[in-house]
């Protein structure tokens, strides 16, 4: 069964407007590809980090709301790393009760 995930993705900064589409458009072929679907995005905007990482003080955050079994969690990371713009990228199970209460 596919379970609703909240993931908060972090492009590189240097990415223009254009390139950002395609990237989040790349993040939703490989959910495509392991059988996930696109609920929602949100771009956040640049901001900085507290600390540099990998000698990089800020990026592009987003939030994208998908449905996707959860047994395809770590293919899905693994391509992400291979296959996209994707800095870093981080995942929290939402629950169908906790949806419920934020709308």
């Amino acid at each position: 069964m596919k379970a609703l995930y909240e993931g908060l993705f972090i492009f590189p900064e240097t990415l223009s407007e254009e390139d950002l589409d395609q990237a989040i458009d790349a993040v939703k072929t490989e959910l495509e590809k392991l059988e996930g679907s696109l609920e929602s995005s949100t771009r956040l905007g640049k901001r900085s980090f507290a600390r540099p990482m990998k000698k990089k003080k800020a990026g592009i955050y987003a939030i994208i709301m998908f449905r996707m079994d959860g047994l395809k969690i770590p293919a899905f990371k693994h391509r992400l790393k291979l296959a996209t713009n994707v800095f870093r990228a981080q995942f929290v199970k939402k629950e169908e009760s906790e949806i419920a209460q934020e709308a």
